[in-house]
C-alpha cells in the first residue's frame, strides 16, 4: 500500500506525519489510530486493513499519526489535542478536492473522533471499528446522524458486543453493526473480514443490522 509520505501543517497544533494515498474523483477517507500510550500509530494491522479496503473502492485514503507519534511533533493531548489532529487531517484532505469524506477509526481513534465531532463538518460518514465502550468514557455521545457501520469482534472485551447492543441503537438505529466470530481487540488473523464488511459497506450490499444478542455475522 504505497503512498505519498507528507507532513500535514496544522494551524491550531503541531506538524503530523501522514500517508496519502491518492484517487481521481471526489471520495476520501480519513482513518485513525489506536492509543498512542498503548503503541498504536498508523502502521496498526487493523488500520491498515480499513485504508486497504476504501483503496480498492476506489477511495482516497489518509492516516496520520496523532502528536507525539513517530515523526508527529508535540506530545500526546489526552483526547483534546489529537480532535484538532483529525480536523486538520479532514482539512487536508478537503483541501485536495475530496467532496464526499468518510471518518473511520479504530479503537481510540474512534473515541477522538466522536470528541471533536461537532468541529469535524468535512466528514459526511463515520466508521467506527472496535469503539473502546469498555474502556474509555463515551457517555457524552448520542444521537448521531452520520454514524454509518459499527464492527466488533465476538471476543473483544474493550469495544464488548453487549455494550455495543444497546449503545449503537442509541447512537443510530440506522447504522450497521456487524461482528467479526472469533475476533479479539487486536483482529490477529481476522482483518479480511474487517476488508470483506467495509468493501460491502461501500458497495451499498448492506442493510441496517438488527441486533440480536448472542449472534454473530461472520
Amino acid at each position: 500500500m504505497a503512498g505519498k509520505d507528507l507532513v500535514i501543517e496544522s494551524p491550531q497544533g503541531p506538524s503530523l506525519e501522514a500517508l496519502f494515498h491518492p484517487r481521481e474523483g471526489e471520495k476520501g477517507v480519513v482513518v485513525t489510530h489506536p492509543h498512542p500510550l498503548y503503541g498504536g500509530d498508523m502502521y496498526n494491522n487493523v488500520v491498515e486493513a480499513v485504508t486497504r479496503a476504501y483503496q480498492e473502492m476506489g477511495y482516497s485514503t489518509l492516516r496520520f499519526n496523532f502528536r507525539g507519534v513517530g515523526n508527529s511533533r508535540g506530545r500526546y493531548g489526552g483526547g483534546r489535542g489529537e480532535k484538532e489532529d483529525v480536523k486538520a487531517a479532514l482539512g487536508y484532505l478537503s483541501g485536495q478536492g475530496k467532496t464526499r469524506i468518510d471518518l473511520a477509526g479504530y479503537s481510540f481513534g474512534v473515541w477522538v473522533n466522536m470528541l471533536g465531532l461537532k468541529d469535524l463538518v468535512a466528514a459526511q460518514r463515520l466508521v467506527m471499528v472496535s469503539p473502546p465502550v469498555g474502556f474509555m468514557d463515551f457517555s457524552f455521545l448520542g444521537y448521531c446522524s452520520k454514524l454509518s457501520l459499527v464492527i466488533t469482534g465476538s471476543e473483544d472485551d474493550i469495544a464488548p458486543r453487549a455494550m455495543l447492543e444497546k449503545m449503537v441503537p442509541r447512537w443510530n438505529p440506522e447504522a450497521i453493526f456487524k461482528t467479526v466470530q472469533g475476533a479479539d481487540h487486536f483482529y490477529w488473523g481476522k482483518t479480511t473480514e474487517i476488508e470483506a464488511i467495509i468493501r460491502d459497506f461501500l458497495q451499498g450490499n448492506q442493510a441496517p443490522s438488527p441486533i440480536t444478542p448472542g449472534t454473530a455475522d461472520i
